[in-house]
């Protein structure tokens, strides 16, 4: 046993010297040992576990007329430990140094103690604190630091969750303090008490830390009690001065100017903005869905959709790209000929009306119509290599021409057409997302600087849901099973291109 203590005073007990825990705590080197173990049912695995746990290299035999298969497969993993299945001898005892009793019989365990302190070998017995000579203590242990807990052999419970409690408490690093402590130590010249000495100015810093941190607690509490006061004093000047009513009432008064379904707008944004993010598309079809709900004239939402997707998908865009969702070959090969597609297309509507979107509508809807179906058969297939595919300008160019002149279409050709090739979903909805800003940008300056802008109403709301969705959306993004966001996908394709069709003027 080594010392690791300074001599400190007695601690006081009472009179009788009967109070207190009177046992002197030792550390066994149990490799240079040689153990007794009696007994192999449940408690001697217990109590062999514990020693090699704390003494992988302690030799041990077991005797017991009964073994646990757990026992034996334990004691095949340490080569020092050995088995004998048979009746206890009292020639078990020859050069033994520690005995451990773990057997049922009171008297059996009675009789192998007397035959032990004949021979002056002390003996520990499993729940027999008046056969002990010494107890197996619960341990605490972080690397080189154990401590051992004591009762006194009166509650192996209460000992056991002291032992927890210290785990918690403890922190892992107390062995790299150790080990460095340990370093220290051995480059120090000088007797042992200067060396005491030095180590004890060096971890002066573990108490001083926790009296730092009461410290810093009670200056955050004086702290807060501060900022709470300044409180205080800007909400008396605020209500004692400032005309709240008067502002109040001016609030309510501007809000009763705007139009009746603004809130119904703002959640129109917010939903568009929330398919559109998550899935690469549908912010078109999914806004002017809801705005018709709303009341919403169609001249309006057309107007309005192009000026505040521009909004829309500049957060969007900016989300996927902080969230890691855009591959940026595939966005530079798709936002020059997306943004001159859609340039050719608002001059062109700009120029010619809306007369010849009846045309391309359905061109539009049943392309679309076959992308979605084809994305819902490749949900329920296995997961399909990447397929070469080079017409990447071609692409980008009629997406963006039939997002202006059509009304829509960017999501819904880029996005399915490059998801059906055997792209990434998260990538190409980021990246086509991303692109998106661009192209909306050029599409809105174009009719800007041709019509004007009107509708502020529905701009301002639709910008206002969108800009609340798209962190949200681009953090769904990707996070969806394949086969759900394809199946997803697939049915807001194909719904879009149904109600597209069903709204022909052929049908009506």
């Amino acid at each position: 046993m080594s010392t690791e203590m300074q001599q400190t005073p007695v601690q006081g007990t009472s009179a009788n010297g009967q109070d207190g825990n009177h046992l002197f705590p030792v550390f066994l080197r149990l490799e240079v040992l040689e153990l007794l173990l009696v007994g192999g049912g449940k408690v001697g695995l217990e109590k062999l576990t514990a020693i090699l746990n704390n003494s992988p290299q302690a030799k041990v035999l077991v005797v017991a007329i009964n073994v646990l298969p757990e026992l034996r497969e334990l004691a095949a993993q340490f080569d020092q430990i050995h088995i004998e299945e048979r009746a206890f001898e009292e020639a078990d005892l020859d050069g033994k140094d520690l005995v451990v009793i773990a057997v049922d019989d009171k008297a059996a365990s009675q009789a192998i103690r007397e035959a032990a302190r004949a021979r002056k070998i002390l003996v520990n017995a499993a729940d027999k604190p008046d056969q002990c000579d010494f107890y197996l203590s619960s341990v605490v242990q972080k690397g080189n630091l154990k401590i051992a807990i004591s009762t006194n052999g009166k509650s192996p419970t209460a000992a056991k969750r002291i032992k927890e409690v210290l785990n918690k408490a403890l922190p892992a690093e107390l062995n790299d303090v150790i080990n460095n402590l340990h370093t220290v130590r051995n480059k120090l010249n000088g007797n042992f008490e200067f060396k005491v000495k030095k180590l004890n100015e060096l971890t002066k810093i573990l108490v001083e830390r926790d009296n730092a941190e009461k410290e810093r607690r009670w200056r955050k509490i004086a702290t807060y009690s501060l900022v709470a006061f300044a409180l205080m004093l800007v909400g008396h000047f605020i209500f004692s001065y400032l005309p709240l009513q008067e502002i109040a009432d001016d609030t309510i008064a501007w809000y009763q100017t705007l139009d009746k379904n603004f809130h119904w707008m703002v959640g129109a944004g917010f939903l568009a903005q929330m398919v559109d993010g998550a899935l690469g598309m549908g912010y078109g079809v999914t806004s002017s869905t809801v705005l018709q709900v709303a009341g919403v004239s169609p001249v309006a939402i057309s107007a309005s959709i192009h000026t505040a997707e521009m909004f829309a998908s500049g957060a969007s865009g900016y989300s996927h790209y902080k969230f890691g969702n855009v591959n940026k070959k595939l966005f530079k090969a798709l936002v020059i000929p997306g943004v001159i597609g859609a340039v050719l297309g608002a001059v062109l509507l700009s120029t010619f009306g809306e007369t010849h979107i009846e045309y391309v509508r359905p061109i539009l809807a049943a392309y679309t119509m076959f992308l979605g179906l084809k994305i819902l058969y490749n949900a329920f297939r296995s997961q399909q290599q990447k397929k070469k595919f080079k017409r990447y300008s071609t692409l980008a160019g009629a997406g963006g021409f039939l997002d202006s002149f059509g009304g829509g279409g960017w999501g819904p050709i880029v996005t399915t057409t490059l998801i059906d090739k055997g792209r990434s979903p998260r990538f190409v909805i980021g990246s086509v997302s991303l692109t998106e800003f661009f192209v909306t940008l050029a599409s809105a300056f174009t009719f800007f600087t041709l019509q004007g802008v009107s509708h502020w109403q529905v701009i301002a709301a639709l910008i206002i849901g969108g800009l609340l969705a798209a962190p949200l959306a681009a953090r769904l993004a990707g996070k969806l099973p394949r086969k759900t966001a394809m199946v997803l996908l697939g049915a807001l394709v194909i719904f879009w291109s149904v109600r597209i069709i069903y709204g022909m003027k052929i049908f009506h």
